[in-house]
C-alpha cells in the first residue's frame, strides 16, 4: 500500500469524540472486507504492547456457514457476535485491539455497551482497491460478491463517536503511525517488559513476495478458529488407510504430518492422498538424518552424522544431504528434520553419539552447512535440532528431561556460535529439544528458582529472549516429539500443550490423543494462555514456510511426484555414493598389539561374535547384520564359526543349556588350537528406550566377553556406538565402522586384510576418559 494518511471526510480524528492516550486503551479496527483489519490490527497491537484478537474468530459457525454460502448476515445474526466482542474488552487485563467490521452505528453501540471508552479505527478504501484485495484472497468465507452489500451497509463514524479514519492506500507502517499520533500526539513504544518478536515474512528465511504475502494473510483470514488451531499440529501418521487420514484432516485440520516409514511406493501414495484431501497444503516431514534411510524402508543409508564428520572430506556431509533431498522429495516430502547441530561433549551421551557431526562447534558448523546445502538442492526446507543443544548431559530426553548446564558465556561461545552460523546460513526452522539450560535461563531471567527451570519447549526466555531476540531467528520453531518424557514430566498435559505455543513454539509435534490435545490447545487459546498475537504470529510463520516452498502456487496434483520418481530411491548411483563414503570413513581406533593385517592366509579360522542391545522398538532382528558379516568374511576366504549364546542354542533345539555350560565349552585351553583369530562385531542400539546405552552381555561372565583377547588376535568392530572401549578395554584392535550396512561391513573386512587403507578419523570421545582404553 502506498499513499498518505487522511483526515475526517479527508481523514483524521473526530471533533466530538475525545481520544484518550494509547497506553492501556482498547481499539476496534473496523471496515469492510479487504481493508486489512487483521494486518493493521496486529501491527497496532505490536506497537502499543497490546493483545490482538480477530473478531471473525468469535463468529459462531452458523454465521461462517451463512457467509460462505453467499448469504449476508442479518442484524439478528450479528447481535450476539458483537456483544461477545464488547464483552472481551472489560474481561481483558491488558490493552486489547480487535478487528471487526462494525459497519453500522448500531453495531458499534453494541460493542460500546461492553466498554464505553473503546476507540474505533476506520480503514477506508475505494471500491476498486477493496475489490482487488478481496479477489487475491481465495478461500475466504466472505466472497467478493458481498462487497457491495458491505459498502451499502457501512455507516461512517459520526461526530460523537471516538474514532479515527485512515485511508488504506498507504503502508501499514504509515497507518499505524497515523493512528498512534492521532491518539496521543507522540510516539508510543511497546511494553519493554514483554517484547514481541513478530515474524517478517519479507525477510530471510521466508523472503516472500507480495503475492505470497497476500496468500498467507488471506488464507489465515479465511480460516475458522478450529482450522487455525489445527495448523499448529504436526500429526504422526500411524496408519496408511484413507479413513485414518480423512479423520485427521477433516476433524483436526493439521498443518503438517510425519508418517511411519514403510515401502517407498506405499509412503508416496499415502502422502499423495493426504495432499489431495486437505484445503491448505501440508508440510510433510521426514527424518533423513542418514540419507534416504529412515524416510522409507528402501531408502539409501549414506552415513551417520558422526561418520560424515569422521573424514577430512567435508563433501561427505553434502552428499548425504543431496541423497536425502532427492529421495525424500521423490516421496513427496518437503520438510527435513535435520541436520542435527548438537555437540558431542560427553562420551556417555548416547542420544547423539552417532547423530552429532563431532565434539567441536567448528566441525558441527562446517558439516551442518554442507548437509544443508546438499539437501537444499531439492525442494526441501530444514529443521535443525535440538535447541538449546544436546551433548552435555548423558541422558536421553525420550525418557527424562536433560540439561545443558553450560554457563551463558560458554554456551554462547559453543552452541550459540553454531546457531548463529546456521541461522545466518539460511536454515528455515528449528526443532526445540526437551532440554533445560539452567544457567542460560538464569542469565536471561535472573532469580529463577530451580523449580522454575523448564525444558526449552516451555521456556519463553530461551525461545523469545535468546532464540528470537539475541540470535535473531525469524523462522519457524517446532517442538520435539511431545510424547517424550522430557516434556511430559514438566506439567499436566492439558497445560503443557498450549504452554509450548505461548512460550514461543509455532508448531506442536505429534498428538498423544488427537481429541484431547486439540481441545487442550483450543481451551488454551480461549482462556488466554495463547494470545491472539501469538496465535497469529505462529500461523503466519507456518503458512509463510509453506509459501516459501511454493506450495500455494503448485497445482494440487503436482505436490507429490509421479510413481516413476521412486526410481531414484536406493538407486545404484546412491549406493555407490554410500560405498565410497563407507570406504573413506571406516576408522582404526587402535591396533596396539599389531594384530593387523589378518588374512585368510595368516588367520583362516575365525570365531565370530555378534553383540547387540536386544530388539528395540523397531522390532527388527538385532543380529540380522551378523549374516552379512559371515557372508562377507566367507567371500573373502575365511572359515567362520559363529558363537551362539545359551538362549540361542536353546531356541535352536538344544536342551539343558545355561550360561555356565556355554562358558565351560567356550573358554578352554585349546581355544587357540580351534581358532586363529576372533572377530567381535557390535551393533548396539537402544535409542529412545534408555537414559544411556552400554553393552549388555548375554549373561554374567558371558562367554562372548573378550576374555579370549589374551589367546588369539582379537578385533572389535563397532557398527554403531563409538564409546564401546569403556566396556572392552582388553581388546587391542578396535575399529569403528559406523554402520551395519553391507557397504560398511565389506569395507571393514577389506581393511582388516590390508587390501585398503583406513582413512577415517576419530575424536577423543572414543577413549571414554579412561587410560586403559588406550592400551
Amino acid at each position: 500500500m502506498t499513499g498518505k494518511p487522511g483526515t475526517k471526510h479527508d481523514g483524521g480524528t473526530h471533533d466530538g469524540g475525545t481520544l484518550p492516550g494509547p497506553s492501556g486503551h482498547h481499539l476496534v479496527v473496523m471496515g469492510v472486507a479487504g481493508c486489512g483489519k487483521s494486518t493493521v490490527g496486529i501491527a497496532l497491537a505490536e506497537r502499543l504492547g497490546a493483545r490482538f484478537l480477530d473478531g471473525d474468530s468469535l463468529h459462531p459457525q452458523a454465521n461462517i456457514d451463512k457467509m460462505a454460502s453467499g448469504t449476508p448476515l442479518n442484524d439478528d445474526d450479528r447481535a450476539p457476535w458483537l456483544a461477545e466482542i464488547g464483552r472481551r474488552f472489560p474481561a481483558s487485563d491488558t490493552a486489547l485491539v480487535i478487528a471487526c467490521s462494525a459497519l453500522k452505528r448500531g453495531y458499534r453501540d453494541i460493542i460500546r455497551s461492553g466498554d464505553p471508552s473503546v476507540v474505533f479505527v476506520h480503514l477506508r478504501g475505494t471500491r476498486e482497491l477493496l475489490s482487488a484485495r478481496m479477489t487475491s484472497r481465495p478461500g475466504h468465507f466472505m466472497p467478493p460478491s458481498l462487497l457491495d452489500s458491505q459498502l451499502a451497509t457501512l455507516e461512517p463514524l459520526q461526530d460523537d463517536e471516538a474514532g479515527i479514519v485512515v485511508d488504506i492506500d498507504q503502508s501499514v507502517e504509515d497507518i499505524v503511525e497515523h493512528v498512534v499520533s492521532a491518539m496521543s500526539g507522540h510516539q508510543v513504544q511497546a511494553d519493554a517488559s514483554a517484547p514481541q518478536y513478530l515474524v517478517d515474512l519479507t525477510a530471510a528465511p521466508f523472503s516472500l513476495d507480495d503475492a505470497a504475502l497476500n496468500w498467507v494473510e488471506s488464507t489465515i483470514a479465511s480460516m475458522s478458529l478450529e482450522e487455525k488451531i489445527g495448523q499448529l499440529f504436526i500429526n504422526h501418521n500411524n496408519d496408511y488407510s484413507p479413513e485414518y487420514l480423512d479423520n485427521v484432516l477433516e476433524n483436526f485440520h493439521v498443518g503438517g504430518m510425519r508418517y511411519r516409514p514403510g515401502p517407498s511406493a506405499a509412503v508416496q501414495e499415502h502422502i499423495r492422498y493426504a495432499q489431495s484431501k486437505t484445503r491448505i497444503p501440508l508440510l510433510v516431514a521426514s527424518n533423513p538424518e542418514m540419507g534416504g534411510a529412515g524416510s522409507c524402508d528402501d531408502g539409501t543409508f549414506v552415513s551417520t552424522h558422526l561418520q560424515a564428520g569422521s573424514h577430512p572430506d567435508k563433501s561427505i556431509a553434502r552428499l548425504m544431504g543431496v541423497v536425502a533431498g532427492v529421495e525424500t522429495a521423490a516421496l513427496g516430502c518437503n520438510w527435513a528434520f535435520a541436520p542435527i547441530v548438537d555437540i558431542h561433549y560427553n562420551w556417555r551421551n548416547t542420544v547423539i553419539s552417532t547423530r552429532a557431526f563431532g565434539n567441536t562447534p567448528e566441525i558441527v558448523v562446517e558439516r551442518a552447512k554442507e548437509y544443508f546445502d546438499g539437501i537444499s538442492e531439492s525442494p526441501t526446507v530444514c529443521a535443525m535440532k535440538h535447541f538449546p543443544g544436546d551433548g552435555i548431559d548423558e541422558r536421553d530426553q525420550h525418557v527424562v528431561t536433560s540439561y545443558n548446564t553450560l554457563g551463558y558465556e560458554e554456551w554462547d561461545r559453543t552452541y550459540g556460535h553454531v546457531y548463529r552460523e546456521m541461522i545466518g546460513h539460511g536454515v528455515q526452522s528449528i526443532m526445540v529439544g526437551h532440554i533445560g539450560a539452567p544457567e542460560v535461563s538464569r542469565h536471561l531471567r535472573p532469580g529463577l528458582a530451580d523449580s522454575e527451570i523448564r525444558p526449552a519447549t516451555l521456556a519463553p526466555e530461551l525461545l523469545q529472549d535468546l532464540l528470537r531476540g539475541e540470535l535473531g531467528f525469524n523462522g519457524l520453531v517446532l517442538t520435539d516429539a511431545s510424547l517424550m518424557v522430557g516434556l511430559t514430566q514438566a506439567m499436566k498435559r492439558r497445560d503443557l500443550v498450549p504452554a509450548t505455543i505461548a512460550a514461543g513454539c509455532d508448531m506442536f509435534l505429534f498428538f498423544r490423543n488427537p481429541e484431547e490435545d486439540f481441545q487442550f490447545m483450543l481451551d488454551g487459546y480461549k482462556s488466554g494462555v495463547i494470545s491472539d498475537v501469538r496465535l497469529q504470529d505462529a500461523l503466519r510463520r507456518i503458512l509463510g514456510l509453506k509459501a516459501s516452498l511454493g506450495l500455494h502456487v503448485k497445482p494440487r496434483e503436482s505436490l507429490v511426484p509421479s510413481a516413476d520418481a521412486l526410481a531414484v530411491i536406493g538407486s545404484d548411483e546412491h549406493r555407490s555414493i554410500a560405498a565410497d563414503i563407507a570406504d573413506k570413513t571406516v576408522t582404526l581406533v587402535k591396533d596396539t598389539a599389531g594384530n593387523l593385517p589378518i588374512t585368510p592366509k595368516t588367520h583362516k579360522r575365525i570365531r565370530l561374535y555378534g553383540i547387540s542391545g536386544g530388539a528395540d522398538f523397531t522390532r527388527a532382528d538385532p543380529l540380522a547384520y551378523l549374516d552379512t558379516v559371515k557372508e562377507e568374511l566367507e567371500a573373502a576366504g575365511f572359515v567362520v564359526d559363529v558363537f551362539k549364546t545359551a538362549e540361542q542354542r536353546e531356541a535352536a533345539g538344544e536342551t539343558g543349556m545355561n550360561f555356565m555350560r556355554v562358558l565351560s565349552e567356550e573358554a578352554t585351553a585349546d581355544y587357540a588350537d580351534r581358532y586363529d583369530a576372533a572377530f567381535v562385531f557390535a551393533n548396539v542400539k537402544g535409542f529412545a528406550q534408555e537414559a544411556a546405552i552400554r553393552i549388555k552381555w548375554s549373561s554374567p561372565m558371558a562367554a562372548e566377553i573378550p576374555w579370549y583377547a589374551t589367546e588369539v588376535p582379537t578385533v572389535f568392530v563397532s557398527l554403531n556406538q563409538p564409546n564401546h572401549l569403556i566396556d572392552v578395554p582388553m581388546v587391542k584392535t578396535a575399529i569403528h565402522a559406523h554402520a551395519g550396512t553391507r557397504e560398511a561391513i565389506r569395507a571393514t573386512i577389506q581393511k582388516i586384510q590390508g587390501k585398503s587403507e583406513f582413512q577415517g578419523t576419530y575424536n577423543e570421545n572414543v577413549f571414554c576418559g579412561s587410560f586403559d582404553t588406550r592400551l
